[in-house]
């Protein structure tokens, strides 16, 4: 069957980038339509590339678009977290570094 090849695709590719956990064709398919409508590419050119015969298709199960307004929210959080490890971390590394140094 030809369809073989491709099925194994996906997984082979997930591991190379260092994702372990199951993965197919319509992860990729969903993640290249939310990039797609993030990037602002009109919904049609998103169903074309896509190749649904109707665009509510495209838009109802694939198009999981953030809003930049979304995007920008969901950075501001991971730069707190990442900013609050980093401070505990110099913290941890100056509480061990203070006695060596008196």
């Amino acid at each position: 069957m030809a369809g073989h090849a491709q099925e194994k695709t996906p997984p082979a590719a997930g591991r190379e980038i260092g994702i372990n956990k199951k993965i197919g064709w319509h992860t990729f398919r969903r993640t290249y339509a939310s990039l797609l409508a993030a990037s602002g590419a009109d919904v049609k050119v998103v169903q074309e590339l896509l190749r649904h015969a109707n665009v509510s298709t495209t838009m109802n199960l694939y198009a999981q678009a953030y809003s930049l307004d979304a995007r920008s929210a969901q950075n501001k959080v991971v730069d707190m977290v990442v900013r609050a490890e980093q401070d505990a971390a110099l913290e941890t590394l100056d509480a061990s570094v203070s006695p060596i140094l008196r």
